[in-house]
């Protein structure tokens, strides 16, 4: 067990993306993962609460916001079931001491950046959950607004694929790959009455990543989160 921590209010935008512009980033041994034959890339927003690391508190780094541009793969278990895994195009956390120690251990693109984040309910009963960075001298970020109660997503919907992928793979400087297991519940989520993303794009994740991020996402959702386990990586034979 590597890290332990509370992952809450998931803001997660997901833009269907061409397969051609994922393939090459997929690590060795792991495969793209469709959802009735589309791909996604998703920007996902959240709050780390409660971070131990080997079970230690670290002290001024509990408590922080991420922002990652991720998207999805698999591969085969050793009992011929799917390992579902997300790969992150990179990763965005208030403090460079975050960002050394996952780039150390996992190899995993991470990047500090002033952060805040924003979480309140209007006159109209919508929720609005955003997240922003600053970068260039200017606040960025994504905003969604929900209401209701949560529920489970179905297993055959968008939001279910999105959610529930426990594996994390990451390709190192000599190609081999490093992945590592996510442990959590089932997350219970509310579909966004609107979403957006208002950011440099191009600069954060290069121009043809960001031309996929433009217009509307196919789904926008908030998962209320839980505990979670990260579990040491490895490197695949």
């Amino acid at each position: 067990m590597f890290l332990t921590a509370e992952w809450r209010h998931l803001a997660m935008l997901n833009y269907e993306a061409d397969p051609a512009l994922l393939a090459s980033r997929v690590p060795a041994g792991w495969e793209l993962d469709y959802f009735q034959g589309r791909t996604f890339l998703s920007v996902v927003g959240f709050l780390f609460l409660g971070t131990r690391v080997l079970g230690v508190p670290i002290p001024f780094h509990r408590d922080f916001e991420e922002v990652n541009l991720r998207f999805y793969v698999r591969r085969r278990d050793p009992d011929g079931g799917w390992r579902r895994g997300v790969v992150f195009v990179k990763e965005l956390v208030p403090r460079w001491a975050i960002a050394f120690v996952a780039r150390t251990v996992y190899g995993e693109n991470y990047q500090a950046l002033p952060m805040r984040h924003r979480r309140e309910i209007g006159a109209d009963g919508l929720t609005t959950l955003a997240y922003q960075w600053r970068q260039q001298g200017r606040w960025e970020g994504l905003e969604v607004k929900y209401q209701g109660e949560p529920f489970l997503a179905p297993a055959e919907a968008e939001e279910n694929f999105i959610a529930e992928h426990y594996w994390g793979c990451a390709r190192q400087r000599d190609q081999r790959t490093v992945e590592y297991q996510v442990e959590h519940p089932p997350w219970k989520v509310w579909r966004a009455h609107e979403a957006k993303l208002e950011a440099d794009t191009v600069s954060l994740y290069g121009p043809e990543l960001a031309a996929a991020l433009r217009g509307e996402p196919s789904t926008a959702f908030v998962a209320e989160g839980s505990p979670i386990v990260v579990r040491q990586g490895r490197l695949m034979e």
